[in-house]
């Protein structure tokens, strides 16, 4: 089978990123059996509807803060050289939430309220993030897996880290960011999936040993345990597992695994993914973002619908080819380097 191009790969990785949160903004927070009650047959965007409080009233294709957060780090990446400023990451995080909140759009997750509170109260940026153990450095980490390469593992958790430090700066979000960063970084370097979830099992134990200590289990061997559900015959069963037991609450010990779990289950076809995710309710939406993000750049562009990027990128006023394209001009820097 013929190499996919590397701008393919690039902009499927933004794109899943994008698509899977913007398929799971209207089934997030709510449970697994209410949201095959209200879409038993979820294949495309839907509107926010009455019965979810969080994103009533959005229309379909309306992405949240795991997509806006994803790409204000890929900003700054491109805006630093591939450095990453990580107060002035702060600052727009801040300025994004107060706008978002007097809009009644979006809100902060827990981590990230309590990082930017303690900020404000003057605690340093490596400092106000040492309870973050949730799941929003994960979420928002795809970019630095298109410009990194996963072979620069110590660079790459290095980045991994001050981008996750300002408001997750613990070891157990630091591995399942490392973790996503990893696959996707592999994929683009030319691994096969496999081979990417070993490089994203290594850099998950390596950047375990970053940041404060979180309590919780190994981000690596959860990953691992969650993958093995693959084996079961049956797609309703693995989906059930996923819901009850691997679990799909904001905690990176269950959305990451889970993501893992369902990139790992159809590695060539990323709307299935995102569909598939979707339909698990719970941190849907993060859960489906970084599955998406991965699976997109497994497959590239071409293995999506040939409508979903026009959408994505319609609703939500995004240019993401022109971001990817930046996003690799950091990588290609680096292998020069």
């Amino acid at each position: 089978m013929s190499r996919i191009a590397l701008e393919d790969q690039a902009l499927g990785a933004l794109l899943g990123l994008a698509a899977g949160d913007s398929m799971g903004m209207p089934t997030q927070m709510l449970s697994r059996s209410q949201v095959l009650s209200l879409f038993p047959e979820l294949c495309w965007f839907q509107d926010g509807p009455q019965e979810n409080p969080i994103s009533v009233g959005l229309p379909a294709g309306r992405i949240t803060d795991d997509t806006e957060q994803a790409l204000m780090v890929a900003n700054l990446l491109v805006a630093g050289h591939g450095s990453f400023d990580g107060r002035t990451f702060a600052e727009q995080l801040a300025n994004w939430a107060r706008i978002a909140e007097r809009d009644g759009s979006e809100q902060l997750g827990p981590s990230s309220r309590r990082a930017l509170d303690n900020i404000l109260q003057g605690m340093s940026i490596e400092s106000a993030g040492r309870w973050g153990a949730t799941n929003g450095a994960a979420m928002r980490i795809a970019p630095v897996g298109i410009a990194c390469r996963a072979e620069s593992e110590v660079d790459l958790v290095n980045l991994v880290t001050e981008v996750a430090q300002v408001t997750h700066n613990t070891g157990l979000a630091i591995s399942g960011a490392s973790a996503v960063a990893s696959f996707i970084a592999a994929t683009l370097d030319g691994a096969h999936v496999e081979e990417s979830l070993n490089f994203a099992i290594r850099a998950a134990k390596f950047g375990a040993q970053r940041g404060y200590y979180a309590p919780g289990p190994s981000l690596a061997a959860r990953i691992e345990w969650a993958v093995d559900f693959c084996r079961l015959p049956d797609d309703d069963a693995f989906l059930d597992i996923l819901d009850t037991l691997v679990g799909t609450g904001v905690a990176t010990e269950q959305s990451v695994p889970a993501a893992f779990a369902l990139i790992m289950r159809w590695p060539m076809n990323p709307w299935r993914v995102i569909t598939e995710a979707a339909r698990l309710g719970g941190d849907c939406d993060t859960i489906g973002a970084i599955a998406g993000a991965m699976a997109g750049a497994q497959t590239g562009i071409g293995a999506f619908p040939s409508n979903v990027l026009e959408t994505i990128e319609q609703v939500n006023h995004l240019s993401l080819a022109s971001l990817a394209q930046q996003l690799l001009q950091l990588r290609r820097g680096r292998e020069r380097g």
